[in-house]
């Protein structure tokens, strides 16, 4: 049998799967309050400036003078983060996300390698540890640098652990695996909200929040590795046990399953055996997908931070803010798991019909007065764009798992997570845009979103498809195609030949 019958015995969402699911939904929640840290840490507190006859000589003098009238313990107030050092502040954030940029790049080709199940607990494992380091820096310098290691490893066990959430179940349940990792981060930015609240020093929020990655690393421990990755590498009889563990747990029995002998097949052909990132770049249908995607990814990242900036410019509790920041995306996933199962929709639809829905929302932003009412207000829009978006960045997700197959899909996810945080890094600047036409912010949004919805159009759908395991099956026209043509057909062609 292959692995999708493999998966009907076993179950496919069984109660051992339950557990191992929600051990890596969980664990979202821990890598939200690494992400969001420096919102509460690096607060910037009220202050004043006392006035003396003489003018400060130096900046030693003058932060001599200063005396915060907000009682805030952060960053900010322990090493005097203000004026011309305000920009560490910034400086660290950009170095988590830096490191997040990074670890897209590292670990997703590295768990195709060498397995989910190692990377994964070595990055938890690191990520916890330099936590630690950030809430007992003894110097700023030495914080700044544990962001940077803290951003690796989160931005790397992000992908594996979403992907090891949809290897462990049957792909009918890949949807509903992808959505609640998502749903579980957002739901971690609002409890860190509340966790900042309550605790105030900001080193012991960082304790705090650090702390349940302890909990999650040892409940780690015991997940299994993919045996769908086991399986695109040949090591079938592996894949077997795990497959037989699964149902034991499950309480079902599946002493005689066995597995098609065709992975060590596969895993031994040349075509294989050089899978790595350069293949999505070779592979005619793999090029052409990845670079549709890179795009989507792109615009999903720029228009979500973008429009976050532009809606997160409220007065009001910090802490509340930050909640809403999270809370405000709730809504979106249950819209994904109702349009993306549906066949008049599926994902490619669906994912399109999100993105241009975003764009559009940002367009009526540009079309009503500033003194418009709070129904019609620029940022009720925005947070419906923003809302708009995070269904569309969810899909995204989901939907990118499908389009590659087992023995790159960390690596396709890897290079669109890069894409995706450099549309991060460019969002900042779009406010800036202002200067040129005040709406002009808004306009870069809006031919974002409706371009890569329209884009997202060209690829395959893939609800109630296949997963694709190895490269080659993704000639098998169940699979589909990104601008299926007879020129493509004919390079796919060439392509397979001069790989033999």
């Amino acid at each position: 049998m292959d692995l999708e019958e493999a998966f009907q015995v076993v179950g496919e969402f069984g109660p051992y799967q339950r557990r191992a699911v929600a051990v890596l939904v969980l664990t979202q929640v821990y890598m939200a309050c690494q992400s969001m840290l420096i919102v509460l840490v690096g607060s910037t507190p009220e202050y004043r400036i006392e006035q003396l006859d003489a003018a400060p000589s130096s900046q030693q003098e003058l932060l001599q003078r200063v005396v915060f009238t907000e009682d805030l313990d952060t960053i900010v107030t322990e090493w005097f983060l203000i004026k011309q050092q305000a920009y560490k502040v910034s400086l660290a954030g950009s170095l988590f996300f830096a490191g997040l940029l990074v670890g897209n790049i590292v670990f997703g080709p590295l768990s195709d390698k060498i397995g989910r199940r190692p990377v994964y607990l070595t990055g938890l494992f690191f990520e916890v540890l330099f936590g630690y380091l950030t809430a007992f820096a003894p110097s700023y310098e030495v914080f700044a640098v544990s962001r940077l290691l803290v951003g690796l490893m989160n931005g790397g066990i992000g992908l594996v652990c979403f992907v090891l959430a949809q290897e462990y179940v049957g792909k009918s349940y890949w949807a509903m695996t992808g959505t609640l990792i998502s749903m579980a981060f957002a739901v971690g930015i609002a409890l860190f909200g509340a966790l900042g609240y309550f605790i105030q020093p900001w080193r012991n929020l960082a304790t705090a929040a650090n702390s349940s990655g302890v909990l999650f690393f040892l409940l780690s421990v015991t997940l299994p590795e993919s045996p769908r990755w086991l399986y695109s590498q040949g090591r079938t009889e592996q894949a077997e046990e795990v497959l037989r563990y699964m149902a034991l747990r499950n309480g079902s029995a599946a002493k005689n399953l066995m597995l098609r002998r065709v992975g060590a097949a596969k895993a031994d052909s040349h075509a294989n055996r050089g899978v790595g990132v350069l293949q999505l770049v070779i592979h005619p249908v793999l090029r052409m997908r990845t670079m549709v995607l890179m795009y989507v990814w792109y615009a999903c990242s720029l228009v979500y931070y973008g429009l976050t900036l532009g809606a997160g410019q409220t007065s009001g509790s910090r802490y509340v803010n930050v909640a809403m920041y999270g809370l405000v995306e709730l809504p979106a996933y249950p819209l994904c798991i109702y349009f993306i199962n549906k066949h008049w929709a599926g994902r490619r639809k669906s994912m399109a019909s999100f993105l241009c829905l975003a764009g559009s929302a940002c367009l009526c932003t540009t079309l009503i007065p500033e003194n418009a009412g709070a129904l019609l207000s620029v940022t009720t829009l925005a947070l419906l764009g923003k809302l708009m978006v995070s269904a569309a960045f969810n899909i995204a997700y989901v939907y990118t798992s499908e389009l590659y197959p087992t023995v790159i899909r960390n690596a396709g996810l890897g290079v669109c997570s890069m894409s995706c945080r450099v549309g991060g890094i460019l969002a900042p600047f779009v406010p800036s845009m202002r200067a040129l036409h005040a709406s002009m912010p808004f306009t870069v949004f809006c031919v974002s979103g409706l371009s890569a919805g329209c884009l997202g159009l060209l690829l395959p759908e893939t609800l109630n498809g296949p997963a694709a395991e190895t490269l080659e099956e993704l000639s098998v026209p169940s699979h589909g195609r990104v601008l299926e043509s007879k020129a493509l057909l004919y390079e796919d062609e060439e392509w397979k030949s001069s790989h033999k």
